[in-house]
């Protein structure tokens, strides 16, 4: 590949990540109108590349194209976050019990490093510390995505996490922290995952993420 070819997809690349983190972490809004021009302004990225994205975005449900009236961030409701969580405990269920099964001391290590990080910012989440939400979810993230990093299947992985980055974004649209209640299921899940104990670990996941739509839609931001 030619140096400028590799710049460009360099780029690319680099927008759509940064595209699609303003959209799940909430810096570009559910039904936001995205003007290429403004965007052009906004990414350093040109026209036509921005275009790729958008329609990249939009296979991913994250933008919806309207034909020749342009993009739009997609919409939010309650009926879809249900969806998504569903999808999301269904994925991350199977996914814990493979992995559980199959995890040895590294993947041990990688849980209990992931939620060390977890832990020590939900508490200062809970000390009234709310500056760095989005790296409280991104421990979030990587917790949830060790306990599940030994199941044996990349398809798998990677499905899930689209689906959490889903869900996440809609936790951001809500602000939606559960405090204690949540930090003592992220404490009970790596209990579990050191103990193998994958039925008590579905049964608490189920509690989080049914916990964790209902606190969201609690804070009557999403319809």
């Amino acid at each position: 590949m030619a140096l400028a070819d590799a710049a460009v997809e360099t780029i690319g690349d680099n927008t759509y990540r940064r595209i699609r983190s303003d959209i799940i972490f909430g810096r570009l809004a559910p039904g936001q109108k995205l003007k290429l021009e403004r965007l052009k302004d906004d990414y350093g990225a040109s026209v036509s590349t921005l275009r790729e994205i958008l329609n990249r975005l939009s296979s991913e449900a994250l933008v919806v194209a309207e034909g020749q009236r342009g993009f739009e961030v997609a919409p939010v409701s309650i009926e879809n976050l249900k969806e998504i969580a569903a999808l999301r405990l269904l994925l991350e269920s199977h996914a814990l019990e493979q992995s559980f099964a199959a995890g040895d001391m590294d993947w041990e290590g990688r849980v209990v490093s992931a939620h060390h990080k977890l832990s020590s910012m939900e508490r200062r989440m809970k000390e009234g510390d709310r500056s760095q939400t989005e790296l409280w979810k991104r421990y979030d993230w990587e917790f949830h995505q060790s306990l599940i990093s030994a199941c044996g299947s990349s398809v798998l992985m990677e499905t899930h996490a689209a689906i959490f980055d889903k869900y996440l974004r809609y936790q951001m649209i809500a602000l939606s922290f559960r405090g204690d209640i949540a930090a003592k299921e992220h404490r009970k899940l790596l209990d579990c995952a050191l103990d193998r104990d994958a039925a008590t670990a579905m049964a608490t996941l189920e509690l989080h993420v049914k916990g964790g739509v209902e606190h969201a839609l609690a804070t009557g931001t999403i319809a």
